[in-house]
This record gives C-alpha cells, sequence and structure tokens, in this order.
C-alpha cells in the first residue's frame, strides 16, 4: 500500500469542543493535500461542504454520549444529509445496550439507517464495553443495516485496539478510532480488519506512509 492509498483510509477529524471554523479548514486543506477524508462537527457541514466539495465529509450524530432521542438523531442525520454530509458517525445508546435492551438498541439504528441514504457508521465505544457487549453492539448495527462499525468517540478513556477491530471486522467493516497516532499503529489497525483510521493527526499518518 503506498502513500496515496493509505491516506484514502484515513479520516482526518477535528470534533472537539472547542473547534472553530478555521480549525474545521485547516483539517479540510489538510485532506485535500493528502488525499484524505475529513470528520467534523455537524455545525460545520455546510460550511464545509461549500469550502471543499471534492472531499469525502462525515460528521457525527448523537455525539459523543449517544444519548439523544432517537427522533433527534433521525433529525441530526436528516439535517447533515441536507447540508452535505457524505457518511454519518452515529453514536449508540450504550447504557441501554449495557441494560439488555438490545431490540431498542437496533431499532434506533435501523430508523437513523432509513432516515437518510447516506452510509452509516456505527460508534459502539469499545472501551466502555466488554467482549459479550461488543458482539451485541456489531450484531445490532448490522442487523439494523450500518455500513461500518467504529471502535470509540475519543471522549471515553482507551481507543481502538486490534483485538477490538479483529472482534468487530467479523460482522461489518471497521474504523478504527481513538488514539492512532502513528503510521505502525495505523496499519497494524489496517491489518487487523479495519478499511478506515479516524485520527486527529492524520498529517503525521499519512507522512509515515512510504511513498
Amino acid at each position: 500500500m503506498n502513500r496515496a492509498e493509505f491516506a484514502a483510509h484515513i479520516d482526518h477529524t477535528v470534533l472537539g469542543p472547542e473547534t472553530t471554523l478555521g480549525d474545521v479548514k485547516r483539517v479540510l486543506d489538510e485532506a485535500l493535500e493528502h488525499g484524505m477524508n475529513a470528520c467534523i462537527p455537524p455545525c460545520y457541514v455546510a460550511e464545509a461542504a461549500d469550502y471543499a466539495p471534492s472531499v469525502t465529509l462525515a460528521t457525527v450524530v448523537g455525539f459523543p454520549h449517544g444519548q439523544h432521542a432517537t427522533a433527534v438523531k433521525e433529525t441530526e442525520a436528516e439535517r447533515a444529509w441536507d447540508d452535505g454530509a457524505d457518511e454519518l458517525d452515529v453514536v449508540i445508546n450504550v447504557g441501554r445496550l449495557r441494560a439488555g435492551e438490545d431490540d431498542a438498541v437496533r431499532e434506533e439504528l435501523e430508523a437513523i439507517v432509513a432516515t437518510v441514504p447516506l452510509p452509516v457508521k456505527v460508534i459502539i465505544e469499545t472501551a466502555l464495553l466488554d467482549d459479550e457487549e461488543k458482539h451485541r453492539a456489531c450484531e445490532a448495527a448490522r442487523d439494523a443495516g450500518a455500513d461500518m462499525v467504529k471502535t470509540s468517540t475519543g471522549f471515553a478513556d482507551g481507543g481502538a485496539t486490534v483485538p477490538d477491530v479483529e472482534l468487530m471486522s467479523e460482522y461489518l467493516p471497521v474504523k478504527a478510532s481513538g488514539g492512532v497516532g502513528s503510521y505502525e499503529e495505523a496499519r497494524a489497525m489496517l491489518d487487523a480488519g479495519a478499511e478506515r483510521i479516524g485520527a486527529s493527526s492524520g498529517v503525521e499518518l499519512v507522512a509515515g506512509a512510504p511513498e
């Protein structure tokens, strides 16, 4: 895999609570320069789509804790689509999953998937789950018609690990996100079965890749 091929797997990300439009434009400029995708806050999607229409643009729904009402998540998804998002990263309701309310988790994801014709990545927040719960979360995402599962929001302790990527890839393509800070770490995630890498350090990851 050469540098350009590697870069296409990166969702260059800026999602912190202090993110400004200037931060988003910087990430978009870097994504354009290096051939990456971008993942940004929903409030900036319309401006970002106008600023860099050729960048594959992901945004988040129910972020960061997943506890929005389902109708709110559906509205967020629809608004993101209207504003020009290409993909959605949706946080599951971890509390409902851990309480054994798997049907509610799946039904919520089904509703979001049905709301918009966009690829949906489901963030299961692996750092908060044991392996049995990770399996159930991935099953819910798969059965709801989601396109990918994603490890982390980056707002819980812990992030992507190779064992988690291997587990999740049994169900759907995986976006490994959270704590991936070097090319070597990113490549290990891809080798374990990830299709995407979510990272705020996308430029550094690409710089470490062989040309």
